[in-house]
């Protein structure tokens, strides 16, 4: 496996950088409260990265998304493109994706989806029905998948009539809402299948985003460790110290090369459905161990809510949520496994 990023993954990455860095500010974050930054959202899809993620596979998404999560900029970057743009492409129709990937392209559409499954959604004569208690960056989106109870995937508008979204606010400002649907009417997207490769796709992404979250609060923790002083000498001089920060070091190391590993067996064909597993659990599990050692790091000046790292704090324990949380995701992959497992030696034996 190598997961060397490409020119093209490279020169993406480094643009995405440059425009989150530029833009998503504590000071414009503070300013966008718990909306997304309009401008921002803007300005990347005029930079042409969501279109770039079709070139750049997943794993191109995952190191733009890692920017993003370093800065945790408030835009829905990680949803319209997994389960809007990349969902479209790989399983709509020629016609769904002649429709509607040139807006999802150039940002002028927003897609998110209602995921995982809990089987609150009932389909029957082409509409659907049901609740779905919050979707992130619902408020934005113009374009929803949402799978039914018996997990096939449907694309909703939420313009149309039956469909109703309602603000919730969650751990991190997502803008996120409540869907609830009645006889709202709806498209099916992909066969047999779909549901389970969309879902892999979303958990691998977001761990790429969890990455870039504990990138960014462990390097405001260093920083910060580097100058303040405890009895005339820094911070980052104390063993205890240092240990936190390492091994909150090697806990992001390990959602990053996860998440990669997952990325690149999707874009090179082959099974990653454990894989993505595996970054949702470090994800989750590892996210949320980083995140809370950002925070002690800085001592007193973590317990302020309007310092930037408690954004790092609140972002971490939300993609802990979202993606599961440790003991779920740990018992799902570990079903797999033997799923996997008495698969193989039932054709072993056959």
């Amino acid at each position: 496996m190598d997961f060397a990023p490409t020119e093209e993954q490279a020169a993406a990455r480094g643009l995405a950088a440059r425009i989150f860095g530029d833009l998503s500010t504590p000071e414009r974050l503070a300013v966008a409260g718990t909306g997304t930054d309009a401008e921002l959202w803007k300005e990347l899809c005029a930079a042409g990265l969501t279109a770039a993620v079709e070139e750049t596979g997943l794993l191109g998404l995952v190191l733009l998304l890692e920017e993003q999560g370093r800065t945790t900029a408030q835009v829905p970057f990680a949803a319209s493109c997994v389960y809007g743009l990349l969902a479209v492409a790989g399983h709509g129709s020629d016609e769904q994706r002649e429709r509607l990937l040139p807006s999802l392209r150039d940002g002028t559409a927003v897609a998110t989806g209602a995921f995982p499954s809990r089987g609150g959604i009932r389909a029957g004569g082409g509409r659907l029905s049901g609740v779905v208690p919050y979707v992130p960056w619902l408020r934005d989106a113009s374009l929803v998948l949402v799978p039914d109870r018996e997990r096939r995937l449907w694309l909703v508008r939420t313009g149309d009539p039956g469909v109703l979204t309602e603000p919730v606010e969650t751990t991190a400002p997502w803008s996120a809402a409540r869907l609830v649907l009645d006889g709202a009417p709806a498209e099916r997207l992909g066969g047999a299948g779909a549901y389970g490769a969309v879902l892999a796709a979303g958990r691998t992404a977001f761990a790429g985003v969890q990455a870039g979250v504990c990138a960014g609060s462990l390097a405001r923790a260093v920083a910060h460790a580097n100058t303040r002083e405890q009895f005339g000498r820094p911070l980052a001089t104390k063993q205890g110290v240092l240990l936190r920060a390492a091994d909150a070091h090697m806990d992001t190391e390990a959602i990053r090369v996860t998440a990669y590993e997952a990325a690149w067996r999707h874009d090179a064909g082959l099974p990653y459905g454990p894989q993505a597993l595996t970054a949702a659990w470090w994800a989750s599990e590892a996210g949320k161990r980083v995140v809370h050692a950002g925070q002690h790091l800085h001592g007193g000046t973590g317990a302020d809510l309007d310092h930037p790292v408690h954004r790092h704090f609140l972002w971490g324990r939300q993609l802990d949520a979202y993606l599961g949380c440790g003991g779920e995701v740990l018992q799902e992959l570990g079903e797999s496994l033997v799923k996997e497992g008495t698969e193989w030696v039932k054709e072993g034996t056959e």
